[in-house]
């Protein structure tokens, strides 16, 4: 046996095929009929000669009790986790070393027996469990056997923490509220109206039967708008978003925007538009490069101020979508197109800078789901491209994206 640096310990044996084995290591298994050598000898880094592996490198606690239910290894992710000193658990009873129980409060080892209990079972699945003072933490357990339905001659259990499942947990919750919130209001809206109309249609002139159409088909569009970016985010987050390329006039999608803005009141003198000639030739999907400027272009009308600037450029990419050619210049940088948009406002605190592309960030009160910059990261990655957010040259907020040439490979 080698006993780590920071404690852990492991006996060294020859590995012996398990029935069932899925092909994972058997971590430490002994030969059967080895005499257990003494804790303290040697000090080794790693996990037995045949893995190569030190216990103190693995990202989750690992703990591994031999056939008597003695402690032989604690590593240090176990005793981080634990806050059970390495050394004060190897050589001590399982139940000592590692007292959990089960979320009614019942001693966790007595309860599942597994030196005692069935001798089918080769494990226990991840489950939540209490450390002492009520810690939860996410535990599952390996019972390594000889044969089938032979003794339990090691018992290998992983520990991690619950943190990362809470911040997963926390956040399907925002969403879900978020969600809710911002279905409510236009619902609302649209039963009211829907509601009145049927039950009075004739009380009402034509012009208040328009106004009252009109709110109802904005109030539709809202809904329909929340739906698309919801599906957008379970894209994004399964890495299932599909880009469908095909070459994009990026300098006419721009000002296509800027007109659907001014119909709508916005003076055309707030928008600037400079657009560097000649642009490589883009290839993309139009949908998403119209969700990523019509977001981009109502952030800085909605929450900046004075003059928007729109700034279409060539540029340099140094990493592109492996999935499409690579249309590369002599000093192998490859050929792209950047767009920056900023604004005159009062921009983004600095602080605030490193969570402006997450879920539910929001740079002012001025409505907004605040899931808009994160599906607008979303999609430009998915196309190869980087997004980043600094401050413009007259103070306010600046996004500038670059996306790469992208052209499908069969026009290389």
């Amino acid at each position: 046996m080698t006993v780590g640096a920071s404690g852990s310990a492991i006996r060294r044996g020859p590995v012996r095929p398990d029935p069932g084995d899925t092909g994972a290591p058997d971590l430490g298994r002994d030969p059967v009929g080895e005499t257990p050598p003494d804790l303290g000898q040697g000090v080794g880094q790693n996990l037995g000669q045949d893995f190569g592996i030190d216990p103190d490198d693995l990202p989750d606690g690992l703990v591994v009790a031999d056939e008597t239910g003695r402690v032989i290894c604690f590593n240090a992710a176990a005793a981080r986790i634990t806050a059970v000193a390495a050394a004060e658990a190897v050589g001590s009873p399982l139940e000592r070393a590692l007292p959990l129980e089960d979320l009614e409060g019942r001693r966790w080892w007595a309860l599942t027996d597994p030196y005692g209990g069935l001798l089918t079972r080769f494990g226990q699945p991840e489950r939540n469990l209490l450390l002492p003072g009520g810690r939860e933490v996410l535990v599952s357990a390996r019972y390594v056997r000889e044969y089938p339905q032979g003794p339990v001659r090691r018992l290998v259990i992983s520990i991690r923490g619950t943190e990362a499942r809470r911040r997963t947990e926390r956040s399907h919750a925002e969403l879900i509220a978020t969600v809710a919130h911002e279905l409510r209001s236009p619902l609302t809206s649209v039963k009211g109206f829907t509601a009145t109309l049927l039950a009075k249609w004739e009380r009402f002139t034509d012009d208040q039967k328009k106004l009252m159409l009109e709110t109802v088909d904005a109030d539709a569009n809202r809904v329909t708008r929340l739906i698309a970016e919801l599906l957008d985010i379970s894209r994004i987050d399964s890495g299932r978003l599909e880009v469908r390329r095909q070459p994009v006039d990026i300098g006419t999608a721009v000002g296509r925007h800027i007109q659907s803005i001014t119909a709508s009141g916005q003076s055309p003198d707030r928008f600037l538009v400079r657009i560097q000639q000649p642009l490589p030739a883009l290839w993309a999907d139009p949908d998403k490069i119209d969700q990523i400027l019509g977001n981009l272009l109502e952030n800085a009308v909605r929450h900046g101020e004075g003059t928007v600037t729109i700034e279409v450029a060539p540029a340099q990419v140094k990493h592109v979508d492996h999935g499409h050619a690579e249309h590369t210049h002599a000093d192998g940088g490859a050929k792209g197109t950047a767009v920056t948009v900023s604004d005159e406002g009062p921009g983004i605190p600095e602080e605030s800078m490193g969570r402006v592309f997450t879920r539910f960030w929001r740079g002012s009160k001025r409505g907004g789901t605040g899931l808009g910059l994160y599906i607008v990261k979303g999609i430009v990655e998915a196309h190869g491209g980087t997004i980043t957010v600094g401050r413009g040259p007259g103070g306010g907020a600046q996004f500038r994206f670059i996306l790469p040439v992208g052209a499908p490979a069969y026009l290389a």
